[in-house]
Order: structure tokens, then sequence, then C-alpha cells
């Protein structure tokens, strides 16, 4: 089987075995994270809780990530991917099923840190485990499949949770039975990842000799050329300039994202008061939203892999959805429509930018120190999701408007591009450029 046979078979059983199990794995993930915004369409009322106090508890859940992403993604290093991402699922399974049953401010702020730390280290986790199965050159279309997870896990939740709230079964409401039933998933998954993963790539069976060989053979050439331009131990890596300026711009798009995430079912449902949208129709609008924002990322992740261009892809993504974020706001008042159809874009361009952005690491970082700066750099980062929700929801009760959010949400975002373009040096170009011609050579 001659080389380019090779890549083709190898690269499309890794994403057959790989891609589908991990992307239903992180789609249960995400709903357990954000399906707290469409809780708070019934929980807020039922316990009272002020759009601060809201904010505050939606946002407090990346304290306790932060906390635990670095440690956690050492962890991982030693104790090896498939151990790790099943203890992750079945820790935050559990606590998912505590968020049910919070009364008080103080316990939802509680369970919400502790969803945190349960969490901390699987996205970093499951970016480098990805990257330890794919040629660089195939970083972008990987981490795009893997990630659609993100937009799909919100299309899909948007309107099984706005059915779920529903539901009132055994004295128990709608918004309780929203995070008990979304919970069970993830112990299940976390049992069967422990048996269904492999940790290095010399443990599978579901690869012939031939390709085994061959993948291992070009991910040991690729990690070679890497550390002639850097070789980073873990610590090293953390302290590298473009990991921490990379940490810095994903601090500001998540301030960004997170804040519209959050509060999208409670913006979205007062803009469709206009119209008479029933709370199930709220959850198919966001649905569609979601989904064209899936499309988007598909779109972005092929392109960015095939111009070979990760930076300006970032910034034009981030861009466009902070100009539509606070278009969205100003023709909200003579217009829903406009303001659904520019909210789409917005969420459209934060989604489009993930694929590109998280290409970037593994291009310059091998081993321990990429698991290392991804996790560095998503744990400063999701910081942004605390801050931003909490700003949202407190600039909500002062001024009783989203429209000061919205613009501060922007500014985030657009601040971000700005970092990626003009300050990170390091996007794997030229290790891509020189990929396939030195591997050729060497095969």
């Amino acid at each position: 089987m001659d080389y380019l046979a090779l890549e083709r078979s190898t690269t499309k059983k890794v994403t057959l075995r790989l891609i589908p199990f991990l992307f239903i794995c992180f789609v249960i993930a995400i709903l357990d994270r954000v399906n707290i915004g469409l809780a708070a369409l019934q929980m807020n009322e039922d316990l009272g809780f002020s759009d601060a106090v809201f904010g505050l508890g939606a946002g407090i859940f990346f304290l306790g990530y932060f906390l635990l992403e670095v440690p956690g993604s050492a962890i991982m290093s030693k104790v090896g991917a498939r151990k790790w991402i099943s203890r992750i699922m079945v820790t935050w399974g559990l606590v998912s099923v505590l968020m049910a049953f919070v009364h008080t401010p103080t316990q939802f702020y509680i369970a919400r840190f502790l969803l945190g730390v349960a969490e901390a280290s699987f996205y970093p986790c499951m970016v480098h485990y990805l990257s330890g199965f794919y040629q660089t050159k195939h970083h972008a279309k990987a981490i795009a499949a893997f990630m659609l997870a993100i937009p799909g896990a919100n299309a899909l939740g948007a309107p099984i949770g706005t059915f779920l709230l529903g539901i009132e079964w055994f004295d128990l409401a709608g918004w309780q039975w929203l995070f008990i039933l979304e919970a069970i998933p993830a112990i299940i998954l976390g049992i069967i990842a422990y048996f269904y993963l492999d940790d290095k790539i010399e443990d599978v069976k579901w690869l012939n000799q031939d390709e085994k060989q061959w993948l291992l053979d070009v991910i040991a050439k690729e990690n070679r050329e890497k550390q002639k331009v850097k070789h980073y131990t873990f610590a090293q890596a953390l302290k590298d300039r473009d990991v921490l300026i990379l940490s810095a711009a994903y601090f500001c798009w998540m301030t960004g994202y997170y804040g519209i995430n959050m509060f999208l079912p409670t913006i979205s449902k007062g803009l469709s008061e206009a119209t008479s949208l029933s709370t199930q129709g709220i959850g198919w609008l966001l649905g569609l939203m979601y989904a064209c924002a899936m499309a988007v990322m598909i779109f972005v992740g092929n392109h960015s892999d095939k111009k070979n261009e990760r930076r300006w892809h970032v910034a034009a993504c981030l861009t466009i959805s902070a100009v539509s974020m606070v278009i969205s706001t100003y023709v909200s008042s003579f217009s829903v429509v406009f303001a659904f159809v520019f909210l789409t874009i917005a969420l459209c361009g934060a989604f489009g930018a993930y694929s590109p952005f998280w290409a970037i690491p593994p291009s310059f970082l091998t081993g321990a120190a990429a698991g290392g700066a991804i996790a560095l750099i998503n744990s400063v980062g999701n910081l942004g999701g605390f801050f931003g929700p909490y700003i949202v929801g407190y600039i909500k009760d002062v001024t009783g408007l989203f429209t000061a959010s919205m613009i501060f949400l922007g500014v985030s975002m657009i601040l971000s591009s700005c970092i990626v373009v003009f300050l990170v040096k390091q996007s794997g170009k030229a290790l891509a450029q020189n990929d396939k011609k030195s591997l050729k050579k060497s095969s």
C-alpha cells in the first residue's frame, strides 16, 4: 500500500473510531454545562434568583474549572487519557444531579463550583488526545468535527430542554428534571469510555500493522520537527510567550462568548414576546440558530486547513461575531426578525473561531508540553466564562436592558481578535508547509 493510500485508510479509521464517541461525550458535557441557561427560564422565578445571582452562579462554574484545569491535565499525562476521561464524566454526572436540589443562592454557587471542579481538564484532555492520533495538517478538521458538539449540544439541547421544562413528576419541577435526566448519560458514557478508548497508538487493535506503523512513524516525525523549534517540558510550556498570549486572547473571547451563551435563552424570551412565541418555540428557534453555527464550524475548519492559516480565520470570525452582537441589540427595537438574524450570525462567528484557534497549540508543542499548554489556555480563558455572565447579569440589573452588556461583550471579542493577529507568532504554518514533503521523503 502506497503512502497516500495508507494516509487515507488510517485517517479514516481513526476518525470513525474516535470522533463519533468523543463527539457524544462532549455533547453531554456541554449539555450539563449550559443547561443552566434553559433552567433559568423556570428556576430563577421558582427560587427568587435575580439576574445578578444567576449570572454569578452560571459563571462560578469556571472558577472551579480554572483551579483544577492544569493539575488535572498533569494527572492525565501520568495516568492516561482513558482513565481520566472516565473519572471526569462519572464525577460530573453525579454533581449535575445535585443541581436539581439547590434552593438557596449559596447552594447554587457551591453546586456550580463543584461541577467546574469535576469537569476540569476534560476539554484539553480531548484536544491533546486527538493530537496524538492525527497529523498536524488534519488537526483543524479533527478538532472541528469533535467540537461540533458545542453548537450541536445546544441545537439538540434547546428543544429537548424546553420540553423537559414542561415535566412535573414526583413533586419535582421541570427545571429539576432537566438537570437529572441530562446527567445520567454522562455517568453511563464515563463507564463505557474506560473500556472503549486506548491511551496510545501502540495499544489499538482496530488498525492493521501497516496502518499502525505508518501512524507511529508520522507522529514521531512531526514531533521531532516541532521539537527542533521548541522542546519544552510540561512546566516550561506554561511559561511560553505564545501560550500566555493565547491564554489572554481566549480569556477575552470567552468573556464575550459565555456572556451571550448563558443569557441567550433569557434574551430570546424577551425578544420573542413580541411574536407570542411559546417556550417550546424558543427551544426550536435556538436549536436552529446553533445548527447554523455547526455548519459554519465545518466550513471554517476545512477552509483553515485548506489555506494553511489559523490566526486570520480566528480574527475574522470573532470580529463578525462582535459586530453582529452589537447590531442585534439596536435592531431589536424595530425588528425582532433582524435581531434574531444578527444573533445567529454572532453565534456562528463565535463558534467558527474554535477549530483554527485550537489547531495552533499542537502545531508547535508536543507530548506533555502540548497538554499543559492547552490546559493553561483553556483554564485562563474560561475565567472569562465567570466574568462574562456575571457582568451581563449585573449590567442588566442596573440598566434593565441588555444593550450595554452586548457592547461590552463585543469589545471583548474584538480585543481577542487583535491579540491573536498582532501578538501570536506561532501558527504551525512553517511546519505544515514542509510536513508533506518531508514525510513522503522519509517513507
